[in-house]
């Protein structure tokens, strides 16, 4: 009696494996790099050469009545998808962002900041010496800048302390320029840090001043606001560029590189008024909200940092109800390696 030997199927190699990767999710894409060595050289090869890791956006949402209770999401622009994340994290206190990639807690007892939203890895210190509500705070280096968004009852609406993560002490600063005494709040500011500096803007003046944490004093001001049709300025860096980019200094002139089609603009107001817009700002990537319709966010991708597409994002982070903060930050192969839940979330 004879067998039938089914023929063996022909292995994929080279160039066809490292398309088909391209478009399998990132998550997925760990397990495939451990099946061989061959399948490990062509994962890496298509994550170098064709479709490359993009930064996440990762949005934390926070029970009001109970800040321990917390749910880490992230989109990954990549794939496409999102993703829930298991961490073990819990809060006792608001979390809040700043300027993209910074989280921080603020209590009259302590000041907590993470720079890495991924892995909420926290660095705890002593509170500022003023306290503060709504306060601007940025990441310049080693040092935190902690500025304006005092209590009514201090002394000084405008003080700024810098806090110097290598020797974990604070220092008082010049207070911010008087200009801006009536909008220190990080809800009536902008804020962004390029070549050493913090620059904060009037978001709806365009007034910008430059703060130097190792001068410790303010530059400015200058006028950031493209023409008199703007009536709402916030500002962000690119890795590569800016929706209007500043050439050469600050009050040197704009440019415009990037305009948001008709179409996102109608989603992002949802058919109602446009009210607060909150923009974060990772790697080439710009992600734009109003925070009145947390069920949308429309999206710039600045391709070989010339052109530029638009689209919109559903999110599947939003939970009514809750406190949502968004920022943003670098993932690698490693990160997905480690000893933690993802789970693709369908939208």
């Amino acid at each position: 009696m004879a067998l039938a030997v089914a023929p063996e199927e022909a292995p994929i190699h080279g160039d066809i494996l490292e398309a088909i990767f391209s478009h399998v999710p990132l998550i997925h894409l760990v397990p495939a790099s451990h099946v061989s060595k061959s399948w490990k050289r062509a994962v890496f090869s298509s994550l170098a050469h064709i479709s490359p890791i993009k930064p996440w956006l990762i949005v934390l949402t926070q029970s009001p009545r109970a800040s321990h209770v917390t749910t880490l999401h992230a989109y990954d622009p990549r794939s496409h998808v999102w993703l829930q994340i298991k961490s073990a994290t819990s809060h006792t206190s608001p979390v809040r962002s700043s300027h993209s990639t910074l989280l921080y807690t603020l209590t009259p007892a302590e000041f907590a900041f993470s720079l890495d939203a991924l892995h909420l890895h926290w660095h705890h210190a002593p509170a500022p010496r003023v306290w503060r509500t709504d306060p601007i705070v940025a990441r310049v280096g080693t040092r935190v800048v902690v500025s304006g968004g005092a209590c009514e009852f201090e002394n000084d609406p405008l003080a700024v302390e810098v806090y110097d993560a290598q020797s974990r002490a604070w220092e008082t600063c010049e207070s911010m320029p008087a200009l801006l005494k009536g909008s220190t709040a990080s809800s009536w500011l902008s804020v962004a840090v390029a070549g050493g500096m913090m620059h904060v803007t009037e978001k709806f003046s365009g007034v910008t001043y430059s703060f130097d944490p190792v001068m410790k004093n303010w530059r400015g001001p200058f006028d950031l606001r493209p023409d008199e049709s703007v009536c709402y300025c916030v500002t962000g860096t690119l890795a590569e560029r800016k929706l209007w980019e500043v050439r050469g200094g600050l009050g040197s002139g704009m440019e415009e590189v990037a305009e948001m089609p008709k179409e996102m603009v109608r989603r992002l107001m949802g058919g109602s008024e446009l009210g607060s817009v909150e923009v974060t700002w990772i790697g080439d990537f710009v992600y734009v909200r109003n925070t009145s319709l947390a069920e949308e966010f429309v999206v710039c991708e600045f391709i070989d940092g010339v052109r530029s597409e638009w689209r919109s994002v559903t999110n599947a982070a939003v939970s009514h109800g809750r406190r949502m903060v968004v920022c943003g930050g670098d993932v690698c192969m490693e990160d997905l390696s480690e000893n933690r839940t993802l789970c693709m979330k369908q939208v």
